[in-house]
């Protein structure tokens, strides 16, 4: 089951609880998704990544990455 944490548009406030950058409201990050929920973009979710450790990986097979880091703006990022 997804989260709000784990969504494209979820902005954190701070550890528990953020804002939905679709419609303002203010949300908990381990609240279940709601039906406009996007995946975002993260190492764990590229075809790029290999799984080493429960939270740790490599990226092309050379460079350490961890599966939680939002790789929004990498431009070796496809979708698994």
């Amino acid at each position: 089951m997804s989260t709000h944490k784990e969504c494209k548009y979820y902005l954190a406030v701070d550890v528990f609880k953020g804002m939905c950058k679709r419609d303002k409201n203010r949300i908990n990050a381990d609240d279940s998704s709601c039906e406009s929920f996007k995946n975002i973009e993260k190492c764990k979710h590229c075809t790029n990544y290999t799984t080493e450790s429960e939270y740790l990986g490599k990226c092309m097979k050379k460079s350490l990455a961890y599966a939680e880091m939002t790789a929004v703006t990498c431009e070796d990022f496809y979708w698994k």
